[in-house]
């Protein structure tokens, strides 16, 4: 697969770059590192980077605003996305090619040329192997690259605490900081909170209610955050704040938004992500997320995560 892809990428003049929905520093990572290597690789080649912007990681890229008619003849890639519908800017379609590369299962294997290896710790990882696979027939790294990568890499392994860090997730990030960018000032923006969301960190760690079977959960609801000047997004920063908590085997956060409840499930060995495609969603084993409409949907989730924790 990743020979194919080579091919696929000398082979067109337009590439284009998708990732997922509200995008994590894996999509972002593993999106802008690709657009960064193969513009290193192929400065002759017009490549983009597009979806929503995410406000709270533009330290990381920003992305590019392109005509439909852009897509024509192009190449597109979607990294880190496991669904179709939950790829961010539809027009992925629309291109002459279609790639997939990520790390979660593949329950949808959408695209022309599919590579995905759920074991890899991000896909980010997978990136910087796809690199090393090619850097004899033209792939560069640039420092930029590097830094997009490795950002992906720790983002998605929670600091290389999660049990999905692996030895090559060491080597590899080992490999990357070699390469000329700051890691302090990368941690800084990743991990510092407003005065405001650390308040809320505050009010979710003494309000949070624990359920039988070592399980817990959060509501967040519109007042609650329009109470501390919290966005969504930001306040899905919080979800691994109950991974310190003494006996949890596994908690789930439900976050009200405009018009729908986002649930974000987290797991220590449980496996969590067939609750999730149940609710609309999906996701890794230990890490998934979800949607659901009412908050009377909220408690069935719950009692399906008792059950897996039972």
């Amino acid at each position: 697969m990743k020979q194919q892809i080579i091919d696929a990428i000398k082979a067109f003049d337009t590439i284009i770059i998708h990732r997922h929905v509200r995008p994590d520093p894996d999509a972002y990572g593993s999106q802008g590192g690709l657009a960064e290597i193969i513009k290193a690789s192929f400065p002759e080649k017009r490549v983009y980077t597009v979806g929503k912007e995410e406000i709270s990681l533009n330290f990381l890229r920003r992305l590019d605003e392109i005509d439909d008619s852009t897509y024509k003849d192009a190449l597109v890639i979607v990294c880190d996305t496991a669904n179709q519908e939950r790829v961010c800017d539809q027009r992925y379609v629309t291109g002459k090619m279609l790639v997939k590369i990520d790390h979660h299962p593949n329950d949808d294997a959408y695209g022309d040329i599919v590579w995905v290896e759920t074991t890899a710790s991000s896909t980010s990882e997978l990136i910087y192997e796809f690199y090393l696979f090619g850097k004899d027939q033209g792939l560069k790294m640039s420092d930029e690259a590097a830094r997009l990568l490795y950002a992906g890499i720790v983002g998605d392994t929670g600091r290389f605490l999660y049990p999905s860090t692996s030895e090559k997730t060491f080597h590899y990030a080992g490999e990357l900081i070699k390469y000329s960018f700051s890691r302090t000032e990368m941690y800084d923006q990743m991990y510092e909170l407003d005065p405001h969301i650390v308040k809320l960190s505050g009010f979710v760690l003494q309000n949070f209610e624990v359920h039988p079977n070592g399980v817990a959960s959060m509501k967040l609801t519109k007042e609650i955050l329009n109470q501390f000047q919290a966005t969504p997004a930001q306040a899905s920063l919080l979800v691994s704040s109950l991974g310190t908590v003494k006996g949890l085997k596994a908690w789930v956060f439900f976050i009200e938004e405009l018009d729908q409840i986002r649930v974000r499930l987290r797991s220590k060995g449980p496996v969590i992500n067939g609750i999730a495609k149940n609710y609309n969603g999906g996701g890794h084993p230990l890490a998934s997320g979800a949607t659901i409409y009412h908050w009377d949907e909220a408690s069935a989730v719950v009692k399906d995560l008792e059950e897996v924790c039972k």
